[in-house]
């Protein structure tokens, strides 16, 4: 017996179900995009499938609604693949193993796949339908969203005629996202001197930090720990004589560091030991309750080392302190919502360089462009090279749409409820498409999916059939 099959909507379940049974983990598309090619296939609907694994079926529309203009309906049909510790299960073979519980939708030991699975449910749920009004409807399942959006960039957009476009790719019911930031990496390198030191060489981490998002939570002022070092090391340089050795922070890019260390070789090591205790106490004192498991400890030895020489040493931690970080600019449109902010996510030393990596966001493409301007300058004035790398377009808040108000009258005479209309700070697959097809009138939207990406994520079945209506109320004021 199905696990989904006495949940409503029904067909919206069944679909989601019968996908969940296909592995679709990122880079590991094959088998998904070919299923839906057969979905397509079995219900003779015309379908494009490119060599990126992207997939597009078209479905003309319902009787009364064959000349209206055509509706995009898009997700994606990849998942991150997490489980939990001592799982054996295998994400390029083996189906996720659903359950029900306390009304949410959860996978065994897995992330669940919600996201964005259910927008393949919802789209293919319409295509297999012969009794909902719409308009015809151009499905696009887009392969690899999850890291780096693969699918969207290679995605051949002069295939598509229509220009309302619902991307089904939120994660909590009623918002409304009418825009989205873009993003580009940034690297700062500063060229490695070295001289040999000997005597007191001191070790210095920065732990115990939340971390978080960079584009979600970079409002939230969480501690960054490599923003921590930077301002430790300074204090240091200024109060006592100091040698960097190296310095490290955080694992990737667009995270909020939550760890750093710094080695410095230190002709006073009693008095660096005072400077960094102040420093402890100042930092819990200004972070309080929002970091309350933040950490500064240091160990000192005795040894020979190759470190940085002082020139560099300033340079480094000039760069660490000065360079700009955090929200930069809120939108002058809806307002509280952050437009443009930056993240120093890494810090690296190798034998050559000191490397600095920024995590650069904005909504407003122009503003993207005076960011990575500074950063040229930052890298002549320091004698050294920056690197852009994986950069994605903006998708602009427009105030003007046909699509909006209508998602959020339909929000309303669904629930009863008004929805919130806003930007999310992260990357969507909208403002790749959006860019390559100008004339698209986008929102994005989703049910309720809470702890998305987690082995705790869960699909709330209410929510998905709430939104479910909402889709078909939608689609028939679309006439």
């Amino acid at each position: 017996m199905a696990v989904l099959e006495q949940l409503e909507p029904k067909k919206v379940f069944q679909i989601f179900e019968e996908l969940s049974s296909v592995p679709r983990g990122t880079f590991y598309d094959e088998k998904i995009s070919n299923w839906c090619v057969d979905f397509a296939k079995k219900r003779n609907l015309e379908y494009i499938q490119d060599d990126a694994g992207n997939v597009i079926i078209k479905k003309p529309g319902t009787p009364g609604y064959e000349n209206s203009e055509p509706v995009i309906l898009q997700g994606h049909m990849d998942m991150v693949c997490e489980k939990v510790e001592g799982s054996d299960h295998d994400f390029e073979n083996d189906p996720l193993e659903l359950y029900v519980e306390d009304g949410y939708v959860k996978a065994k030991g897995t992330t669940l796949g919600g996201d964005d699975g259910i927008a393949i449910a919802y789209a293919f749920a319409l295509l297999d339908s012969d009794d909902i009004p719409h308009p015809p409807l151009e499905v696009i399942v887009t392969t690899d969203e999850e890291i780096g959006m693969g699918g969207a960039n290679a995605l051949d957009m002069s295939q598509i005629k229509g220009n309302i476009f619902l991307n089904i790719d939120g994660e909590e019911e009623g918002i409304i996202l009418a825009g989205c930031a873009g993003g580009v990496l940034e690297t700062l390198k500063i060229p490695a001197e070295r001289e040999e030191k000997s005597g007191s060489v001191m070790r210095i981490k920065v732990r115990g930090l939340r971390g978080g998002h960079s584009g979600s939570q970079i409002h939230e002022q969480r501690g960054n720990a490599n923003k921590i070092m930077g301002r430790i090391l300074n204090h240091l340089d200024q109060g006592t004589e100091i040698a960097l050795v190296s310095v490290s922070g955080g694992s990737k890019d667009n995270v909020i560091a939550g760890t750093a260390e710094a080695v410095i070789a230190v002709a006073d090591p009693k008095k660096a030991q005072e400077i960094v205790s102040d420093m402890e106490a100042t930092l819990k004192a200004e972070f309080s309750s929002d970091e309350p498991d933040l950490q500064v400890p240091v160990t000192v030895t005795e040894e020979t080392v190759q470190a940085l020489t002082k020139e560099v040493t300033k340079k480094v931690i000039f760069a660490m302190v000065c360079t700009p970080y955090g929200v930069q600019g809120l939108s002058r449109d809806l307002p509280g919502v952050v437009e443009t902010s930056l993240n120093l996510g890494i810090v690296k030393t190798d034998e050559t360089a000191i490397s600095l990596m920024y995590y650069l966001r904005s909504s407003v493409n122009s503003q993207m462009q005076e960011l990575k301007s500074i950063f040229r300058t930052w890298a002549e004035m320091l004698g050294g090279t920056h690197e852009e790398s994986g950069e994605y377009p903006a998708w602009m808040y427009q105030k003007e749409s046909k699509i909006r108000p209508l998602m959020a009258e339909a929000y309303k005479e669904v629930t009863g409820k008004d929805a919130v209309i806003s930007t999310v700070h992260a990357g969507l697959e909208c403002g790749l498409l959006s860019a390559k097809k100008p004339t698209l009138d986008c929102v994005s939207f989703g049910p309720d999916i809470p702890d998305v990406h987690s082995v705790n994520e869960r699909l709330d079945i209410e929510s998905t059939a709430r939104v479910w209506e909402m889709i078909k109320v939608v689609l028939a004021k679309l006439k």
